[in-house]
């Protein structure tokens, strides 16, 4: 169980060298993240801490004024310079829908998997019935991504290929 906590589940295959740089790695991960959640908690919320699937760690952070949402994500291999490594930026459309505007950041890191999932942990929370987006023209070059992590996360999505549009909604009432 520890090892596994440590993303170090494949123990037995390592030589001491790989354990030793495995456990050196971690401990520079959770005294970065100590320094960040510092800063990080000067002007935002923290919500939690979760590990990548490449046993990175991470802060998640909101902002949330009753008009917009934003989920943030920083990463603790680096230290936190006042600006997110990952974000869902969303504005309530009304009272029943978080609609989302944008998602910024690197992709295939499972950073967009773990903020996604606070975002519906969230719009749960406030009994909010419906997350929606759109598909535009810009998202075209990465369109197959974008319809693999929606559906992974269980939206629908509607894709109008002729005029490069399209939308995405989220029910928790259909999970």
């Amino acid at each position: 169980m520890f090892t596994k906590l440590l993303g170090m589940d494949d123990v037995e295959t390592k030589d001491e060298g790989e354990l030793r740089e495995d456990l050196e790695n971690l401990e520079f991960q959770l005294f970065r993240m100590q320094d960040n959640m510092k800063e990080i908690a000067k002007k935002w919320k923290i919500i939690g801490i979760e590990q990548t699937y490449e046993n990175s760690w991470v802060i998640i952070y909101v902002l949330n004024d009753g008009n917009s949402c934003k989920i943030m994500l920083d990463d603790c291999e680096t230290p936190y310079k006042g600006i997110w490594d990952f974000s869902i930026q969303a504005y309530y459309s009304d009272n029943n829908t978080i609609h989302i505007g944008d998602i910024k950041g690197d992709a295939n890191k499972g950073f967009g998997s773990i903020c996604m999932d606070y975002l519906k942990v969230l719009a749960k929370e406030q009994n909010i019935q419906y997350i929606t987006g759109d598909l535009a023209e810009r998202d075209w070059d990465h369109l197959d991504r974008l319809i693999h992590f929606y559906e992974k996360h269980n939206f629908q999505v509607e894709v109008d290929y002729i005029n490069k549009s399209g939308e995405i909604k989220w029910n928790p009432l259909y999970q």
